[in-house]
């Protein structure tokens, strides 16, 4: 049996589809979501569905019972995933799940990110639990940029504070076939970390040039002090907490947290992960 955490976000969607693509039986599937209700459409698939709240301890043993191989998707809460990933952790060690499969963040262990010390804390649970693991440090999604293209268009900027940093960035959609892959591994390697991102970093400016070079709107990029940054997304409606992790994040992309180059994603995948060129034409199609 294969489980799926947070299987009704965007990212485990995408995981149970590609895992379905491949031919693996929905009956060899569980999708463990916070509200079931919210995934009948997955039900219908013939996917067992099951409640699985990363707060309450209570719900996850039954959740993970008869697991082989889960794919915990990280939490979406800043500032809680360390107790919450802990509980599906110790979850998986008590229902005896035979791998535990994280989706991580970019060069947790030393990244200078806010947000990868959460990550870095689940990567050391997991590895105390003694469960065997494989680490999928998802990289930054293409989707970051892409999905608000119809702003950065109405406006003719896009703006952060990343300076000439280059963004490895991926679709969702390729790192959800990475975390497919290796759920359906044969014989993964336990203690395998990933580091995943796309194979033609960019900059902002760069991003800003695509933007206007297929739109034909002229677009330019902004860069911004960090706090200022965060304000001016403050002042578009971001709750300020997340604000500043988003900014913060541009600071990291500044100096090379957010670059890869590994070629993990497209060995994992086969294939050369979607270039931002051919997001961008799919985003402006939609």
């Amino acid at each position: 049996m294969i489980t799926i955490t947070g299987a009704t976000g965007q990212l485990g969607r995408l995981v149970l589809a590609d895992l379905l693509d491949r031919g693996v039986p929905a009956a060899d599937l569980t999708a463990a979501v916070r509200s079931p209700e919210k995934a009948a459409d997955l039900a219908a698939q013939g996917i067992r569905v099951v409640e699985a709240d990363y707060d309450r301890p209570e719900t996850l043993g039954p959740a993970l019972a008869g697991t082989d191989r889960l794919l915990l998707i990280s939490g979406s809460e800043p500032g809680r995933r360390i107790p919450q990933h802990q509980n599906v952790v110790d979850a998986a060690r008590a229902a005896g799940v035979g791998l535990i499969v994280y989706t991580s963040a970019p060069k947790a262990a030393t990244s200078s990110l806010r947000l990868a010390a959460e990550h870095k804390a689940t990567e050391e649970a997991i590895a105390a639990s003694d469960l065997p693991s494989v680490i999928l440090r998802n990289g930054w999604y293409l989707e970051n940029y892409t999905g608000t293209l119809a702003q950065t268009l109405e406006h003719g900027v896009v703006l952060g504070s990343a300076g000439d940093g280059r963004v490895s960035a991926a679709t969702r959609a390729d790192l959800a076939a990475a975390a497919a892959a290796v759920l359906v591994d044969p014989a993964p390697v336990a203690g395998t970390i990933y580091e995943l991102g796309g194979d033609e970093a960019f900059t902002m400016s760069e991003l800003a040039a695509e933007i206007s070079r297929q739109s034909g709107t002229p677009v330019v990029y902004r860069d911004l002090p960090e706090a200022e940054y965060a304000q001016t997304l403050v002042g578009f409606g971001v709750p300020a907490p997340f604000a500043e992790v988003l900014a913060d994040s541009d600071r990291g992309l500044s100096v090379g947290d957010l670059f890869i180059d590994s070629g993990d994603l497209r060995r994992l995948i086969g294939r050369p992960p979607t270039s931002l060129a051919d997001a961008v034409t799919a985003a402006l199609k939609a």
